[in-house]
């Protein structure tokens, strides 16, 4: 339940940052916006603030601004119709629909520098290790004696054997400490992701290490961990070059799915519909709040970029129809455009079922 209650937490983050760039942007330029609204239908509650209402619906599987003569038959009074979106200039119109991916990538590149604010675990030499330094279980060797006892990603935190104590723990000093102890038990406590300290007995063995078979070893490779922050100069860069990099690959590999999908080679297993992406926000959640943050900030630059997409229903397709009227000089057929959208939504919600369907059967 705690891992949904986030989920929706930072799904009413995204969506809300996403559609006040829609919001501003439309009152800036003129426009009069009817609806602000998160979720859709039904509708939860409402309430009015000069000409726009604010409401919150059940369906928290996105939102939506409603702007006056978005649909040029609704439009009524001679005394609004200045104000409505077809009325606008072209370029104020292309402004609103490109507002709302703005905002997600100006929100991800926020995330991205109070993360480097905040502190970024970022592996180091032992050289440069300072007391707050920790050492990480990176993977187990298959068949040593640590495996099925010792979990990769978990943190040493006291490592014993007898009346010895190892102090510092450090990647070396730990390999020291069991290969002088081939044979004998050592007592080894560490940390689960989700907190919890738990200790198990381990006995090293030789042969355990191919390159050195006649040292005792437990057979786990390790890593030293510590929380390095950035100076506020130094986190806006990196942040900007982060912001960048994941826009690429996000672009790149959604291309990529989607040219797979036409020639009928797309390979669903690896696409996170709702339910799969629920887990990964529990993940990221119980690692810590950085990796919540990071996660959010690689969801909101998806939605930014799949919302690009010249799809009808999405930005992206709506930014289509205004340039051709802005070419043709003449608007679209409202029936028209109302079918396009209805087909361009069909399929995304079947894209969304087909990675659904995909997400259940990995839980099986």
């Amino acid at each position: 339940m705690t891992t949904v209650l986030i989920f929706l937490a930072v799904l009413f983050v995204l969506i809300l940052v996403h559609e006040w760039g829609h919001f501003i942007v439309a009152k800036i330029t003129g426009m009069r916006v009817d609806e602000f609204a998160i979720g859709f239908p039904p509708r939860l509650f409402s309430w009015r603030k000069g000409e726009t209402e604010y409401s919150l619906n059940a369906l928290p599987l996105g939102g939506y601004v409603r702007i006056y003569g978005e649909d040029p038959t609704a439009v009524t009074t001679d005394a609004e119709k200045g104000r409505a979106f077809g009325a606008r200039p072209k370029w104020a119109q292309a402004l609103v629909l490109i507002a709302g991916v703005t905002m997600n990538w100006i929100f991800a590149w926020f995330l991205l520098i109070v993360i480097m604010l905040v502190g970024v675990p970022t592996q180091i030499e032992e050289s440069n290790a300072s007391a707050n330094a920790v050492v990480y279980i990176d993977s187990v060797l298959p068949g040593s004696p640590a495996d099925t006892v010792l979990p990769a990603q978990a943190k040493l935190v006291r490592v014993q054997s007898g009346d010895d104590v190892l102090s510092p723990v450090l990647p070396s000093t730990f390999s020291d400490f069991v290969a002088a102890r081939g044979g004998q038990a050592i007592d080894v406590t560490y940390q689960t992701v989700d907190g919890a300290d738990k200790t198990v007995s381990v006995i090293p063995q030789t042969g355990v290490i191919a390159t050195s078979p006649d040292r005792a070893a437990l057979g786990i490779s390790m890593s030293l961990v510590e929380t390095v922050k950035k100076s506020f100069g130094a986190a806006v860069i990196d942040a900007t070059k982060q912001t960048y990099t994941m826009t690429k690959a996000i672009t790149v590999g959604l291309f990529s799915l989607i040219s797979s999908a036409i020639i009928g080679q797309a390979d669903f297993s690896q696409v996170s519909g709702p339910i799969g992406i629920v887990g990964y926000v529990g993940d990221a959640a119980a690692v810590g709040f950085t990796s919540l943050l990071f996660f959010t900030a690689i969801i909101s630059i998806n939605l930014a970029v799949i919302n690009l997409l010249p799809i009808p229903a999405l930005d992206g397709g709506r930014l289509v129809f205004v340039a051709i009227e802005a070419i043709t000089r003449r608007p679209i057929p409202p029936v028209w455009a109302s079918r396009v959208n209805l087909v361009g939504f069909a399929v995304l919600m079947l894209l969304m079922l087909l990675a659904t369907i995909s997400d259940i059967s990995k839980l099986f």
